[in-house]
C-alpha cells in the first residue's frame, strides 16, 4: 500500500482539530479526493495565516464590486439609449437625465478600472493588505456620482428653480419675461457662481454633475443647465450653434423684442452674456431678422454637441504624448506615394493613454446612436478603434463608413481598410502559432 504524509504548518499545530500528521491514500481513486484535499489546504492555510484569509475576502468583495460596476455600465447605456430613442418625441427628452446617464457610465467604467488596478497590486504584493471601500448601493439610481445620486442631481436642478421662484417673490413682481430671466441669471451666475471654463482641459467641466458641483463648465453645459432650470419654471428656451458659440434665447413669436436695449442690455445679451457684445463673436452681428434664419437645435442635437465635446476632450488627453496627432493621420500616410515605406505596421501605431482612449470611444458610440448615418463620425470612430488596436472592429466600422461617405472620401478609405484587413489576418495567423509575416503589397 502506498501512502504519503503531509506536514501541517507549525502555526496550524495550535489548532486541536488537526493531528500532527495527515495521511491520504492514493490506492482508492474517488472522484472528490482532489477537491477534498484542496478544501483542506485552503481551510488550514486560512487558519494559519489570517492575512491570506483577508485576501480571500477582498477577492470576493472585489468580484462583487466588479459585477456591480459592469451592471452599472450596461444599465447606464441602456437608459441613455431609451432616453434619446427616436420613438420618443424630441420635446420629451430630458437633457439632464441623458447627460447624467453618460456621466454614470463613464464613472462606473473608471471605478471598474480602479478596482482592477487594486486587484493587480494585491496579486503582485501578497504581503500587502489593500482594503477597498465598501459599496452600499445595488442599482444605478443609488450609485454615487460626485457625492449624489442621479435622482439627487435632478433634485438639485429643481432646487435651483425654486431659488429663482423665491427671488421673484421677494421682488414682489409679476412674471414678466425680462424679470424671470434676470432672476435666473442672478441665481445661476451670482448666487450659485457658475462660470464658463475658457479651455476644456479638465473632464469635470464636461460632465453635468461635476459642473453643478464645481460651478465651472463648458458653454454647452451651462446652456443645458439654463434650459433645464427654465423648463422647470415653465419657460421654453431654444438654442443654436453660431460659430464657436452655442447661443440660447426664450422662444418667442417676436424675436426683434430680444434685441431691444433696456437697462443698458438687450434681452439676448442678458441670456447669452458678453459673447453677444464681443465684436470678435459672430453673435454680435445677429439681429431679430437673422435670428430667424438660424437652425434651432433639437434636444438630440444639444446632447450630440455635448458628446462631441467629450470625444475631443478625451482624444486630446489620450494623445497627450503625441502632440498634434490627428485621427485621420494614418489615412494620409497610406495614400501618400512619397511615404516610405508605403504600408502600415502595428509597431507604428502610437501608444495612447488607454483609459482616455476608451472614454473617447464610448462617447463616440453614444453619438453614433444619435447619428448612425454620419459618415465622418463613423470614420473617426473606426480610426479610434484602429488606435486601440481593435482591428476587426475598425475594419467593420470603416467598411460601413465607405457605404455612406462621398466617393472621394471612400477612395481614400479603401486602401487603408484593405491593409487594415491584412493586419487583422496577420494577427489571427500569429495567434495560431505560425511564424513569419504576411506581406502587404
Amino acid at each position: 500500500m502506498l501512502s504519503t504524509s503531509y506536514w501541517v504548518p507549525t502555526a496550524a499545530m495550535a489548532f486541536p482539530t488537526f493531528p500532527d500528521h495527515c495521511f491520504f491514500r492514493y490506492d482508492h481513486h474517488h472522484r472528490n479526493d482532489h477537491k477534498d484535499l484542496r478544501r483542506w489546504r485552503i481551510r488550514t492555510t486560512a487558519a494559519a495565516y489570517p492575512l491570506f484569509s483577508n485576501q480571500i475576502q477582498l477577492t470576493k468583495d472585489s468580484s462583487s464590486r466588479h459585477k456591480l460596476y459592469q451592471e452599472a455600465i450596461k444599465t447606464s447605456r441602456d437608459k441613455f439609449t431609451r432616453e434619446i430613442s427616436f420613438q420618443s418625441k424630441d420635446k420629451d427628452i430630458s437633457l439632464a437625465k441623458a447627460l447624467l446617464y453618460v456621466a454614470a457610465e463613464d464613472e462606473a467604467f473608471m471605478s471598474f478600472n480602479r478596482e482592477m488596478d487594486a486587484c493587480s497590486i494585491l496579486n503582485e504584493r501578497r504581503n500587502v493588505s489593500s482594503p477597498s471601500e465598501a459599496i452600499d448601493w445595488d442599482s444605478l439610481e443609488k450609485m454615487p456620482l460626485g457625492g449624489k445620486t442621479i435622482p439627487e442631481w435632478l433634485s438639485e436642478l429643481d432646487a435651483i428653480a425654486k431659488e429663482v421662484e423665491a427671488e421673484l417673490v421677494s421682488r414682489d413682481i409679476g412674471c414678466h419675461l425680462v424679470e424671470v430671466l434676470e432672476a435666473v441669471n442672478l441665481v445661476l451666475f451670482e448666487s450659485r457662481g457658475l462660470t464658463r471654463s475658457p479651455v476644456l482641459v479638465d473632464s469635470k467641466h464636461s460632465y453635468l454633475h461635476s459642473v453643478l458641483s464645481s460651478r465651472c463648465g463648458s458653454a454647452i453645459l451651462l446652456s443645458i443647465i439654463y434650459i433645464e432650470v427654465c423648463r422647470r419654471l415653465g419657460l421654453t428656451i431654444v438654442g443654436s450653434r453660431v460659430g464657436e458659440d452655442f447661443l440660447i434665447w426664450p422662444q418667442t413669436g417676436y424675436p426683434e423684442e430680444l434685441f431691444k436695449v433696456t437697462s443698458g442690455h438687450s434681452l439676448f445679451a442678458i441670456v447669452n452674456g458678453r459673447c453677444v457684445e464681443d465684436p470678435r463673436s459672430m453673435a454680435s452681428d445677429l439681429t431679430g431678422t437673422s435670428l430667424l434664419g438660424l437652425e434651432i437645435a433639437t434636444n438630440r442635437d444639444i446632447i450630440g454637441i455635448a458628446l462631441a465635446n467629450l470625444i475631443r476632450l478625451h482624444w486630446k488627453r489620450a494623445s497627450r504624448s503625441n502632440h498634434g496627432l490627428m485621427l485621420t493621420s494614418p489615412l494620409r500616410h497610406v495614400n501618400d506615394a512619397s511615404e516610405k515605406p508605403n504600408m502600415m505596421d502595428k509597431s507604428n501605431v502610437p501608444l495612447l493613454r488607454p483609459q482616455d482612449l476608451r472614454l473617447a470611444i464610448m462617447a463616440s458610440e453614444r453619438l453614433l446612436i444619435l447619428q448612425p448615418h454620419n459618415w465622418a463620425l463613423r470614420r473617426d470612430h473606426g480610426m479610434m478603434l484602429y488606435y486601440n488596436r481593435e482591428y476587426g472592429k475598425a475594419v467593420q466600422e470603416l467598411s460601413i463608413c465607405m457605404a455612406f461617405a462621398p466617393e472621394e472620401e471612400a477612395e481614400i478609405l479603401e486602401p487603408f481598410v484593405e491593409k487594415l484587413h491584412l493586419m487583422r489576418l496577420e494577427s489571427s495567423w500569429k495567434s495560431l502559432g505560425h511564424t513569419g509575416r504576411l506581406t502587404v503589397p
